[in-house]
């Protein structure tokens, strides 16, 4: 679905999760660069030493035809496809349990490799094959595709300072404000999987749902699934994700 393209809207803005200043994506990349509230965090967790130095890969994933949806990881280089794919399917993806596949440099990792079709497998530390300034791809789902782009902005030497100690969100775009469509006034809370594309009363809000004319036609709700932060929105069966709400 990627040749599709979707309302514009505003550049969506996301907080730095070290500092809470808010950014729009390319901003943020800027900003995350210069962070001192994150640089002195990187400090302190090096001097702490409650992990031992490890090499970090900055992340910038986006979706070129879903724009206000975007993502800043710092994750550990020693990690694999395969994490970085569940990260993915976890935060953004998941709903029926589709394949997904990376294309690096003309090569395709798949979660389910065939090797007849010289496919590869996502078991493979992040360190053996990306590098600063390269740019990547994910797929996800080869029927109704949701695809991303990724592109390693930054790399370090050092202790971890996330939560999670192999991953760190830096910052992530704040929820998209779309306005319902029938009523122009409140926020939409549905999309209808019938109308995304067409940009005609797609969005729109719990009360104006019943006005839509898909639903008046097959008096039944089933098309419309809820608006979601994720690039996935009103594809498939995507309802969101429970574990990064």
């Amino acid at each position: 679905m990627a040749e599709e393209k979707r309302t514009r809207r505003p550049q969506s803005k996301g907080k730095c999760t070290y500092c809470g200043a808010a950014y729009a994506r390319s901003g943020m990349s800027k900003h995350l660069l210069a962070c001192k509230h994150r640089q002195a965090a990187n400090q302190q967790a090096d001097q702490q030493k409650l992990t031992k130095p490890k090499k970090w890969f900055h992340l910038l994933i986006s979706c070129d035809y879903a724009s206000d949806y975007w993502l800043h990881l710092e994750l550990n280089a020693a990690k694999t496809l395969r994490d970085l794919d569940q990260f993915l399917r976890d935060i953004w993806l998941e709903c029926c349990g589709h394949l997904s596949a990376f294309r690096i440099q003309g090569k395709t990792y798949s979660v389910s490799p065939m090797g007849g079709y010289g496919e590869r497998s996502m078991v493979i530390a992040l360190d053996k094959i990306l590098k600063r300034d390269m740019v990547f791809h994910h797929e996800y789902d080869f029927g109704t595709t949701t695809e991303l782009v990724l592109k390693v902005l930054d790399e370090r030497d050092g202790a971890a300072t996330g939560k999670k100690h192999w991953l760190t969100i830096m910052a992530r775009n704040d929820a998209p404000q779309i306005t319902c469509q029938h009523c122009n006034k409140k926020p939409a809370t549905q999309v209808c999987t019938f109308c995304i594309w067409s940009e005609d009363s797609a969005w729109v809000c719990d009360e104006c749902k019943y006005l839509h004319p898909c639903y008046l036609r097959e008096q039944d709700d089933y098309m419309f699934l809820p608006v979601v932060n994720s690039p996935r929105v009103g594809m498939c069966g995507y309802t969101g994700s429970e574990l990064y709400p």
